[in-house]
């Protein structure tokens, strides 16, 4: 059954607009070099850049990992969140769907001094992830709508498959005491997002949380935990 918005069709109405405009954006963008969480990174046109919102869930990483955990970061982009990780675990894979992200991750991961720590993979979703987890790290697309080409795919989830899909299998690739960290806000569908934790039978707890002003209103961004 296709996803159904759990808003009203002015609140779709804004999110479109939205979308558009940072589509827009990112089409405009060449190679950045950025300073990100005292790390030095690379990302190049095919490649998004981490949103300034991605930080509640960076911080929430370097909070939270411990040496002894293995890691999966799931939808690596830039590779920044495994990079993080890898600050504390030496054993991290990371994968994502783009190989222009799997690339420049693995040299950014060089930059950093963290390279033989992290593993990437080219994988849709868990095609190509194997053995259970200690943290799995997720920082999933808020946008329903399909995407126009291999980098929108990093913002926009057609009908939240992706999304859907990773909370249906993750069960499988945890470890019985593990974690998984997510962000999620109130500029996507978070009525949705709730409804596939509860379906997951997780419990939730709020790690680290931000606001931004915007048409008018008040929306939030949220780190979770998410255990078993």
């Amino acid at each position: 059954m296709d996803y159904r918005p759990h808003m009203t069709a002015d609140e779709v109405e804004i999110r479109k607009q939205w979308h558009e405009s940072t589509y827009r954006r990112m089409e405009e963008l060449k190679t950045i070099r950025r300073q990100y969480l005292g790390r030095k990174i690379i990302v190049p046109k095919e490649v998004p850049p981490p949103a300034w919102m991605s930080k509640v869930l960076g911080k929430t990483i370097l909070e939270n990992v411990r040496e002894s955990d293995r890691v999966l970061d799931m939808g690596t982009g830039s590779g920044i969140n495994a990079i993080l990780a890898a600050s504390k675990s030496s054993s991290v894979l990371a994968v994502d769907v783009n190989p222009y992200c799997v690339d420049i991750g693995r040299r950014n991961a060089a930059r950093n001094g963290v390279g033989a720590r992290i593993e990437f993979r080219e994988s849709d979703l868990f095609s190509r992830v194997d053995g259970k987890f200690d943290l799995i790290i997720f920082d999933p697309q808020f946008r329903w709508f399909a995407p126009r080409d291999i980098r929108e795919v990093a913002v926009a989830d057609e009908n939240f498959r992706t999304m859907t899909a990773f909370f249906h299998e993750v069960h499988n690739y945890m470890k019985p005491e593990g974690r998984i960290l997510m962000l999620y806000g109130d500029s996507g569908d978070p009525n949705y997002f709730m409804s596939l934790i509860d379906q997951g039978n997780f419990k939730k707890t709020l790690m680290r949380k931000r606001y931004i002003e915007r048409f008018g209103k008040k929306w939030g961004y949220y780190a979770w935990r998410l255990t078993l």
